[in-house]
């Protein structure tokens, strides 16, 4: 029995995804499990895994290739078998065993007057950006107008030459990945209604901690424990105690996530990305800090997987590191919010009524005001306050 490998999709929104590279060639043998190739989508290069055992064979995409989410891409077959023909192929349903925890699914197109194809996304951003989808042609199967094509029509629209142009030059041409994140925020910041609650907490007890809790983790793993860790161990147990900051905003109302996974905002060469640590409030600190290097490694070598980037139900951002007093971020869909993490920094604050020198940090908590009020964000906060100022309380 032959198994199709499809271009496999993460989210509804996502159209396409890059062939980065093939981890086998064709006609060798590849175990279920094993990466197989490599794949560029909307928010980061993934490594996919073979659907089953057997030879690699009848590859129709090669690197650099822009595929639709769901096109057969190759076949597994059992040693001496041929991969199925065009025609088979085409009638054939698509396997969806290419992913960890995510299902491909084609991609649903809505006819054009014309007789052509464009996705609702492509149709959507036309509306929008007022281009004309008669006048384009779709890079995609069989002629279809993706996003991508109505987004390179409104830019080349926007730059036509005026005698009120100023003269510049492109110093950058955005990968796909920054490109879907510039859309993301885009739609995010004007879609869902941002609210932001603001706290200062003294971080002393929080550095002592790392000091302390750091010491107890084996040296020979050569792990360091970071604040970024002690902070996702914190917000993962006080969000136990606040589900509706862990919830989700859909399309009927809200939903209260069962799962804390938390999502950790960390920069790549194309842009940023969100690698999650899944259960997060049943795992040790140990283990969040040996999986958090794993992540951010395998992040900055594009060597990330499906599973590494799904589920987050709630995301920090910590910029701290870049010296950074204080930020406010952009929430995530469907994601209730996010918290912004500032640097540590010495201040000048009054302790027991007298003017005191405190290491200070600065909490920004952006929250989606459909499924969160103001006060609950308020108590929210102030009890991850409480956990900074107490961290061994929490984690006992």
């Amino acid at each position: 029995m032959a198994f199709s490998v499809v271009m496999p999709a993460l989210e509804m929104a996502q159209e396409t995804g890059k062939l980065v590279a093939w981890r086998k060639a064709e006609g060798e043998s590849v175990a279920k499990g094993e990466p197989l190739l490599e794949i560029e989508t909307d928010k980061a290069v993934l490594e996919v895994d073979s659907p089953a055992d057997g030879v690699l064979a009848g590859v129709k995409a090669q690197a650099g290739d822009v595929v639709a989410v769901g096109k057969t891409i190759a076949w597994i077959v059992r040693p001496g078998e041929t991969a199925p023909s065009e025609a088979a192929s085409s009638a054939s349903p698509i396997s969806s065993a290419t992913t960890h925890t995510n299902t491909a699914a084609p991609v649903i197109a809505a006819a054009m007057p014309a007789g052509g194809r464009i996705s609702p996304k492509a149709r959507r951003l036309a509306k929008e950006h007022g281009v004309d989808v008669a006048s384009l042609k779709g890079s995609g199967p069989a002629g279809e107008i993706l996003a991508s094509d109505v987004l390179a029509a409104a830019e080349s629209k926007s730059a036509s030459p005026s005698a009120a142009t100023v003269r510049a030059r492109d110093v950058e041409t955005p990968s796909s990945i920054g490109r879907l994140m510039a859309e993301r925020t885009t739609q995010s910041w004007t879609t869902v209604p941002h609210f932001f609650v603001v706290r200062e907490v003294d971080a002393d007890a929080l550095v002592e901690a790392r000091g302390r809790l750091g010491a107890a983790i084996p040296q020979a793993s050569g792990i360091k424990l970071t604040h970024t860790d002690l902070l996702i161990a914190l917000v993962a147990r006080v969000l136990v105690k606040h589900p509706r900051l862990n919830a989700s905003w859909h399309g009927a109302g809200i939903r209260e996530n069962e799962e804390v996974n938390i999502g950790v905002a960390m920069a790549v060469d194309d842009g940023v990305v969100a690698t999650v640590i899944h259960n997060a409030d049943k795992k040790e600190l140990g283990e969040i800090a040996v999986q958090r290097r794993d992540l951010t490694e395998r992040a900055r070598a594009g060597r990330l997987r499906p599973s590494d980037i799904a589920s987050a139900t709630f995301t920090i951002s910590n910029l701290g590191m870049y010296h950074v007093d204080a930020f406010s971020a952009i929430i995530s869909p469907p994601q209730a919010a996010i918290l912004a993490v500032g640097s540590i920094a010495d201040r000048v604050v009054p302790v027991e009524g007298r003017p005191g020198i405190r290491p200070m940090m600065t909490l920004t908590l952006s929250c989606d005001h459909r499924v969160v009020d103001g006060a609950r964000a308020a108590v929210f906060l102030d009890e991850v306050a409480e956990a900074v100022r107490e961290p061994e309380k929490w984690l006992r």
